[in-house]
């Protein structure tokens, strides 16, 4: 599950004052702009909390002070420890370009404080968890909450104080996706770009079932269940005539198949599942062109698709020219189960998603950019494995002059009109071309807003 900001640890006490460290700062990246950092705070007044957060605790007579810092719609650190006993402080600095405010569960609270503002909020004495919040309209929905506890409280959490069970005995909490979190250092987006066409007319691949640990968000790790060990599975390519012989191996521990809607053809033998280290060679011709979905066919295929076992093939359609860059990115929805184990069906069944993604990752592209030059031709295939949401991929600051649709070109260069966005209900695709004007970072979302909030969304860095 993601890390959450470490708790500030308070140093030694200094004249009657227990300051702690500073604070933690992020890149947030939102979806109209990359957020700047600035200087020059300016302080404001904070109310006093009332005495209910002492809980009856025994008064220090010391105080906390902790810098928090709001960018990005998150507060850093987002969990704050302090000494039981202490009264806290905490000084409120806006990192952002939106307005912020603070306030906690015992009714302290701070002004709405704009970019560059600090505000200071005297929590009162702290004896017992205290949960705190943006309290402007949406923001604490987004994510932007803030919980404070003390020592002795953390000291129980952390299993230093016997409660009867031992620590292996307690269920790992459920895990949760921060949409706004970045990746750990090292981390490398999935390679968007598009194979190209290949020569000769048979084209041969071994399809490997695997069972994977695959982190799909900061510090969030799933067992995926994959083709060739990734989620979505390798992007095939061909044209119109040409043949695909897939030799489809399981090596997990589940009976498995697959479908390839670029073929047409009986579903019995070639779909059929097959048990663990089993093997079948799945043949067939591509009649038609398009950007096709290919699946685990094996029942309940919400749960295996919703896993991750999907992928796409390219069929290119006749005459197809070149342009200057060419990506693809498969659009589908995580369901979270517990740490280190497959997606919950339940969930699935349900329709409540976790996080909705491109190529298997939440914002992977707003933390590393596709990338394309002033004027440059970018074509966008773009598939929509599902399992269960539409997708309406729109690039922002940017018109498509073409669209290719499920199988039907809807637009040309030379038409007088332009369009929006690609919409595509689950396993539908087609692709979008557009000359990006200037320089810039071009965000690419799906406009079904509340999914762009889940994690679909990215970045087109133009130079």
């Amino acid at each position: 599950m993601p890390h959450p900001t470490p708790p500030a640890e308070p140093r030694p006490a200094t004249g009657g004052h227990r300051p702690l460290g500073g604070f933690a700062t992020g890149l947030a990246l939102v979806l109209l702009a990359v957020l700047v950092g600035a200087a020059a705070q300016r302080i404001t007044g904070g109310s006093p909390a009332p005495a209910s957060a002492a809980a009856q605790v025994t008064a220090t007579g010391r105080t906390t002070t902790v810098a928090v810092t709001a960018d990005g719609m998150r507060f850093h650190p987002d969990r704050i420890t302090v000494p039981a006993g202490d009264r806290l402080v905490i000084e409120l600095t806006n990192k952002d370009r939106r307005r912020h405010d603070l306030a906690l569960a015992t009714g302290a609270k701070t002004p709405t404080i704009g970019p560059d503002d600090t505000a200071r909020l005297d929590a009162g004495v702290i004896g017992a968890t205290v949960e705190g919040w943006c309290s402007l309209p949406g923001h604490r929905q987004s994510g932007m909450t803030l919980t404070i506890t003390t020592t002795a409280q953390q000291s129980l959490a952390d299993g230093d104080h016997n409660t009867g069970h031992a620590a292996s005995d307690v269920p790992a909490a459920a895990p949760s996706i921060d949409a706004m979190a970045t990746p750990a250092a090292g981390f490398t987006a999935r390679d968007a770009t598009a194979p190209s066409a290949p020569t000769g007319r048979l084209h041969r691949l071994d399809l490997r079932v695997q069972e994977v640990q695959h982190e799909i968000a900061p510090g969030v790790v799933q067992q995926l269940w994959t083709f060739n060990g990734t989620t979505p599975g390798p992007v095939l390519r061909g044209r119109v005539g040409d043949t695909f012989e897939i030799t489809l191996i399981n090596d997990g521990s589940l009976d498995h198949g697959v479908d390839f809607h670029a073929g047409a053809l009986a579903p019995d033998e070639p779909m059929r599942p097959i048990n663990p280290g089993e093997r079948l060679v799945y043949r067939f011709t591509a009649t038609k062109a398009g950007i096709w979905m290919y699946h685990c066919s094996t029942m309940p295929m919400l749960h295996h698709i919703g896993n991750g076992m999907y992928g796409a093939v390219i069929i290119d359609p006749p005459g197809l020219p070149a342009v200057d860059h060419e990506y693809v990115l498969v659009q589908s929805e995580l369901y979270l189960g517990a740490d280190g184990k497959p997606g919950d069906l339940a969930k699935m069944q349900a329709e409540q998603p976790d996080a909705v993604v491109f190529n298997g990752y939440v914002n992977q592209y707003a933390h590393q950019p596709l990338t394309a030059r002033a004027g440059d031709r970018v074509r966008i295939w773009v598939l929509n494995a599902g399992p269960n949401r539409t997708s309406a991929f729109h690039i922002v600051g940017a018109h498509f002059d073409t669209v290719y649709r499920e199988g039907r070109w809807r637009l040309r260069p030379a038409d007088a009109g332009a369009a929006q966005v690609l919409d595509l209900t689950p396993a539908g695709g087609g692709f979008v071309e557009t000359v990006l004007p200037e320089p810039g970072h071009y965000p690419f979302v799906s406009h079904v807003m509340v999914d762009a909030e889940r994690g679909a969304r990215g970045l087109i860095d133009v130079q």
